[in-house]
């Protein structure tokens, strides 16, 4: 059996209020016009989450809420906010869904990204995964408590700036 996994970096943050909490910073401008791209792409691909993992920021939830997607299970857990590759990892094996969205936060997700794919996608900016970056990653696994790290192929990557071209 196969799973698989969208793995977002959410849009491109505002900073436009230095006193907001960096948790409640909402989208900027381009951010906003990002997140429906990366949708659009998602639906065009027939890449759709039927369960979603993400952060509880303000900009993960706006970046989810933009993107005009739907899914069965949508969850916002504090534990993915700022999280490293260990704990984004821990929260996927507790997934139920057939195909998984997460949506959080550097450098925890590059971090993931990276280890947890079989080979990079040939692409300069995979490594530092920009804002809206989006992977699409297949595993053959049966649940997804049984992930292990290096073990996904990348069926598709891409970010907003190219997306909005």
């Amino acid at each position: 059996m196969t799973r698989t996994l969208i793995l977002t970096r959410h849009a491109k943050s505002s900073w436009d209020d230095p006193l907001l909490n960096d948790h409640d910073r909402p989208l900027s401008k381009r951010g906003r016009k990002s997140a429906p791209a990366v949708g659009a792409w998602l639906k065009k691909n027939n890449w759709l989450p039927d369960e979603v993992i993400s952060s509880t920021s303000a900009r993960t939830r706006e970046t989810w809420q933009r993107m005009g997607l739907q899914a069965t299970i949508v969850g916002f857990t504090r534990d993915l906010y700022l999280a490293g590759a260990h704990e984004v990892l821990t929260a996927l094996s507790g997934a139920s869904g057939q195909t998984v969205m997460m949506l959080g936060h550097n450098p925890g997700i590059a971090g993931f990204a990276t280890q947890i794919v079989r080979q990079r996608p040939d692409h300069e900016r995979f490594p530092d995964y920009p804002t809206g970056a989006t992977t699409i990653i297949r595993f053959e696994i049966d649940n997804w408590a049984d992930i292990v790290w290096h073990s996904g192929d990348v069926l598709g990557f891409a970010i907003p700036r190219e997306l909005l071209e």
